[in-house]
């Protein structure tokens, strides 16, 4: 451990040295280049200083680390792959706050396929729990463009949502126990598998996004699924988010929970894919207004492609669809999701971004999408909007790209005015200003604005029950 907390609060260096002797030396970081990749997230908007980065090693260390950071006054700020886009996993600019980081806390503890679940220590990364369901002959089916990154425990407390909420739900639906360190040191031990239980208040639905304000997860019991057998998949081409509406309704209808995705996407979302990631291809040949990934699939041998291939007949017929890919082998179909899981990615290379995460009524996202563009164009005229996301469950990632030639520092100084724009729009639709990323710092303040005051009267209380002296992740949520 590196002894740079001179200018900390008073009696900071010794507790990083207690937490050193249980932890080990190599696992509390506290020079500043090390701890760098923690003080800061991927949109580079928070830049956070602390005491130090701990690493603890299972559940007890943590538990013990919580505990002497409670009994000395000191803030705690959990933090697991810090792919969060709001600014919850980074310590403050005070610099007076303990990171702990759950990376280590990585072990799948047990896979049960008799009763379909996992468990899982929180820092696990999420693509390592897909795979290890895959090699047991299951499905985990929570996916994220950052889950080669993000860890299960950061799910857990952000409640992430993804590309397969339409058919399984968001993460919160994906979880029947938790183990979690509390704020002052003690551990609820709530590591259940059952699918049913009325014994009182159901404790874990607090946890889960609470983006680590109540309660530390350490470990997870999750749900897996049947693997599916057949999968068919197609790039959809459309005029209008409208023909997309009508698409869903028809593929609900013909093919029920089957219908496993239905992502959309804008044609300038498309021109920064192909300009920014060489490896990929335009699907079409000419350039079309919209796009929709559409995916069935089923744990039995359905013949889906000649579903999937009667509902986009249906729907060319019907006017609804300009053309359709439909993919004719796995690695095709990966190829279509590739297109589908670059877009965040690819808008860094057109500059500054500034990002919304909402949800709407399902009916009303293409009027939404329509007056939100409506609003920002004219507010910062040349900016270039690009709404993609989840139709099917109104969740739209309404991302407003920065003038072509124009100052990026000056368009992200915008970002308040533009947010207000487009929330404002979102909660006169009874939707929300947050789907699936969380509150942290940067929803803070909106948040007491958009909920009533007897919500938040509810969230301030459990918070202060839970966590009376305010020491964990200060500043976040509430």
């Amino acid at each position: 451990m590196n002894q740079s907390a001179h200018s900390a609060p008073s009696g900071a260096s010794a507790l990083l040295s207690r937490i050193a002797s249980i932890v080990g030396a190599a696992n509390v970081l506290t020079d500043q280049a090390d701890m760098a990749a923690h003080m800061t997230e991927p949109r580079d908007k928070y830049h956070g200083k602390s005491l130090g980065v701990v690493l603890p090693g299972d559940t007890q260390e943590v538990s013990q680390v919580v505990r002497m950071a409670a009994e000395a006054g000191i803030a705690i700020v959990p933090q697991g792959g810090n792919t969060g886009l709001v600014g919850g996993q980074i310590p403050s600019e005070a610099g007076h706050e303990l990171v702990i980081s759950l990376r280590r806390l990585n072990r799948i503890r047990a896979i049960d396929t008799s009763s379909n679940t996992m468990t899982v220590e929180a820092g696990c990364v999420l693509e390592t729990v897909q795979n290890a369901a895959d090699d047991a002959d299951r499905l985990f089916p929570l996916s994220l463009a950052s889950e080669g990154s993000c860890t299960i425990g950061g799910n857990i407390a952000s409640n992430a949502g993804g590309t397969a909420v339409l058919a399984y739900g968001n993460t919160r639906e994906l979880v029947l126990g938790l183990e979690v360190v509390l704020a002052d040191g003690r551990i609820w031990e709530g590591l259940r598998s059952l699918r049913k239980d009325n014994t009182g208040y159901d404790l874990k639905d607090l946890f889960i996004g609470s983006e680590g304000t109540l309660g530390i997860v350490t470990a997870a019991v999750v749900k897996l699924f049947p693997k599916p057998r057949t999968r068919s998949t197609a790039m959809v081409a459309l005029h209008t988010l409208a023909d997309a509406m009508w698409l869903l309704d028809i593929a609900r209808s013909t093919v029920g929970p089957a219908l496993t995705a239905f992502e959309f996407m804008p044609r300038i979302g498309l021109d920064f894919i192909l300009t920014h990631a060489p490896s990929t291809r335009d699907p079409f040949g000419e350039d079309h207004p919209w796009y929709v990934l559409m995916e069935f699939s089923s744990g039995t041998e359905d013949a889906l492609d000649d579903v999937l291939e009667q509902v986009l007949a249906e729907a060319y017929e019907a006017g609804h669809v300009l053309d359709a890919i439909p993919a004719k082998s796995e690695s095709e179909a990966k190829d279509f999701w590739q297109l589908r899981m670059l877009l965040s990615e690819v808008q860094r290379q057109e500059g500054g971004s500034i990002k919304h995460d909402v949800a709407v009524p399902v009916a009303k996202v293409p009027q939404f999408v329509r007056e939100a563009s409506d609003a920002v164009t004219e507010l910062v005229p040349g900016c270039r909007p690009v709404p993609f996301g989840h139709l099917g469950d109104g969740n739209v990632h309404f991302n407003v790209s920065q003038p072509v030639g124009g100052d990026k520092a000056a368009f992200l100084a915008q970002w308040d005015a533009v947010s207000e724009k487009v929330h404002a729009i979102v909660l006169d639709m009874g939707g929300t200003i947050s789907a699936e990323h969380g509150i942290g710092r940067m929803k803070r303040e909106m948040l007491a604005r958009t909920k009533s005051a007897v919500e938040m009267d509810l969230m301030r209380k459990i918070k202060s029950v839970l966590d009376p002296d305010g020491i964990l992740n200060p500043g976040k949520v509430l």
